[in-house]
């Protein structure tokens, strides 16, 4: 059973002396709650927000090279390109290049509560992509 719906902003609720950080998804037209109740386990899947070209520093957490030492302007850069043996590089090589506006899955996302009224599951934690966009939710 699959549920669309469209991320809204990321809140919080008070459930007796703590604060919960929770994310409302509004359901579409389309899209049935069913069988979901609150307490329940779910899989959630959407895509993650865009980066756009990002370096290695921030793409794969590279450190980079020393600022002193003698080097100039290699602050950021990656480093050796890999071994002489074979005169290329070998695919999968972690480098530069477009990061992130892939499809992300979360499994067992708690649903907090539900709101049959205007169609909002609310879902404890951290739901993938940016406020607006499309999820697909999975019991």
């Amino acid at each position: 059973m699959r549920i669309s719906g469209v991320k809204l902003k990321m809140s919080q609720v008070w459930q007796g002396d703590e604060c919960v950080p929770v994310t409302p998804v509004q359901i579409s037209e389309k899209s049935d709650i069913g069988e979901i109740k609150e307490g329940d386990k779910v899989k959630v899947s959407g895509k993650n927000k865009g980066r756009g070209f990002q370096g290695v520093v921030k793409r794969h957490g590279f450190h980079g090279g020393p600022k002193s030492h003698g080097q100039k302007d290699r602050l950021r850069a990656p480093g050796s390109n890999g071994p002489t043996a074979p005169q290329r590089t070998i695919k999968g090589r972690r480098m530069a290049g477009h990061m992130g506006n892939r499809k992300i899955t979360i499994k067992n996302l708690k649903v907090t509560s539900i709101d049959n009224e205007k169609k909002i599951i609310f879902l404890k934690g951290a739901v993938p992509g940016f406020t607006g966009g499309a999820i697909e939710i999975t019991k």
